[in-house]
């Protein structure tokens, strides 16, 4: 089983992009983010047509998350519980059922809290705690769990070509760190980092000054994977090259393999 992250920055323009890639990868299952679309306006049809099935969980003009699978789930929840004032459209959760059993499947869009000096980065802090919160929960159920997604976060240093030029930033700060560790410490593995630590293993880059031409990237994008779904790890790979095709998203995919 295939499974995708893509951070695909507004899937009205990048259709054409995400249906060409959805032909050339043939995953199984897909967290998309960012799809900057109500419900009503996401273009099912192209995707439907190629023989997938769509969850959303919209918001119009930013935010939305989807989930896009060959199979349809048997159970679908919209929304991270913890704040009920929280409108900001940035969780989808889906079960599906497989020849070895249940497998929980989650599409998150984590804040990216910047400016830090305002109620973005405190938002920010407590999406993630809430995060944590149910990601314990639902720990206690025993099955393979992924929780694939843009989480706005630089890991570690080597996560970023230049790290120094992200100390200000609430991507890189020690607060948002602390949280995506006590997030693994729990017992998820970060799938990507299970299969390299080389530097220079990037899932962003800026839009501007030759960022993509000159490697100038980040790792904000990540699987993170419950003990029973990293015991099924085949392999994990960044799709690099969709960031060079035309009218692209500033996120490429990053794909995990499950046994």
């Amino acid at each position: 089983m295939k499974i995708v992250t893509w951070n695909i920055n507004g899937v009205k323009a990048r259709i054409e992009v995400l249906t060409a890639w959805l032909q050339e990868s043939n995953p199984d299952i897909v967290c998309l983010q960012e799809i900057k679309s109500v419900d009503e306006q996401f273009p099912r049809a192209e995707i439907e047509a190629l023989g997938y099935h769509v969850e959303t969980h919209g918001q119009k003009g930013f935010n939305g998350i989807a989930i896009l699978s060959k199979k349809s789930p048997d159970e679908v929840i919209r929304g991270l519980p913890g704040e009920d004032s929280d409108e900001q459209s940035r969780f989808i959760e889906a079960v599906f059922s497989t020849e070895t059993g249940a497998i929980r499947v989650v599409s998150l869009y984590l804040p990216n809290g910047n400016p830090i000096d305002t109620e973005k980065f405190p938002y920010k802090l407590r999406w993630m705690e809430r995060l944590e919160r149910w990601a314990e929960d639902r720990l206690a159920l025993e099955e393979p769990l992924i929780l694939a997604g843009d989480y706005n976060v630089i890991a570690q240093p080597k996560d970023a070509k230049h790290p120094e030029a992200w100390l200000n930033d609430a991507l890189f700060q020690p607060e948002s760190r602390q949280a995506l560790r006590r997030l693994e410490n729990l017992g998820f593995t970060d799938a990507t980092r299970s299969v390299t630590d080389e530097a220079g293993t990037y899932t962003f880059w800026d839009y501007q000054a030759g960022a993509w031409q000159k490697n100038n990237g980040i790792r904000i994008d990540y699987l993170m994977l419950s003990p029973e779904a990293a015991n099924r790890l085949a392999s994990a790979s960044i799709e690099k090259h969709v960031r060079a095709w035309e009218k692209p998203s500033d996120h490429v995919p990053v794909a995990i393999a499950l046994t």
